[in-house]
């Protein structure tokens, strides 16, 4: 009952949210919303390492792909995380972070030159550190891209799901959950300068017992015409831990060269 009060307020929400967007923006002659892309991908990865008194090894990669075609929107994202303690005394080894997030999306677009699309998203966590040994995804429902101007455009999504996860109780792995979901997110993007950009995103996956929430705002600055410097925060939070040794929220920070190819 909880959860079909809380399904009916967001639809709510978002289509007023829609409604009003549509209304400040569909006038604007310069929002460009058919243009043709190549396939685009990027990697990036950053490397952390301490010695003496604390000895440490961090380190982080992703990679992005992305296609716009004239009907078709796809892009994927795969992102990894691990940091590891060495005891200097008893030279043991601890990891302390393990995390590998996949996510793939494609959008059918109406029209060429519509804002609006039909959205298919999957996504894939291993991060035992979150009290789950997995947690994966799938969702569909309605995108709209609206461009403001030359510089800045936003993706905004709302669509039913269904979610999988297994819980970790007592270094013991649980049997698979599994319920539906209101997949809600966002995104802006902002070519500061030629050699800038800033990018936010927010996505939220709301169950009945469970919604898990990721965020992240980073910054880039191109170093030369294929490389560029990039800081980021990222947050991931669950409401649902398996006890309360574990936190419910997850953040990194992180400074990464990034390779466009």
């Amino acid at each position: 009952m909880r959860f079909n009060w809380i399904l009916a307020s967001l639809l709510a929400v978002g289509s007023t949210t829609v409604n009003a967007q549509t209304f400040m923006f569909d006038d604007v002659d310069d929002m460009d919303t058919s243009t043709v892309e190549e396939w685009q991908a990027s990697a990036e990865l950053g490397a952390l390492f301490t010695s003496g008194n604390t000895e440490t090894q961090t380190l982080k990669g992703k990679l992005n792909v992305s296609k716009d075609f004239e009907n078709w929107r796809h892009k994927g994202v795969l992102d990894y995380y691990r940091s590891e303690q060495t005891d200097p005394d008893t030279n043991e080894t601890t990891t302390t972070a393990d995390r590998l997030f996949v996510s793939g999306q494609s959008n059918y677009k109406f029209d060429p030159k519509s804002k609006s699309s039909l959205f298919l998203f999957g996504s894939y966590e291993e991060d035992k550190f979150s009290g789950y040994a997995y947690q994966s995804t799938v969702a569909v429902g309605y995108g709209a891209r609206y461009r403001y101007n030359e510089k800045v455009y936003a993706d905004y999504e709302i669509g039913p799901g269904y979610s999988w996860k297994q819980e970790i109780v007592d270094d013991v792995e649980q049997p698979t959950d599994t319920s539906a979901i209101l997949r809600l997110a966002g995104n802006v993007v902002w070519d500061i300068t030629k050699n800038s950009r800033f990018t936010a995103l927010l996505a939220s996956e709301v169950g009945e017992e469970n919604t898990k929430t990721r965020g992240e705002v980073s910054i880039s600055a191109n170093i030369n015409s294929s490389l560029a410097m990039k800081f980021s925060i990222g947050a991931t939070h669950n409401t649902k831990v398996a006890d309360e040794t574990i936190e419910n929220l997850d953040t990194e920070t992180a400074i990464t060269l990034v390779y466009t190819f």
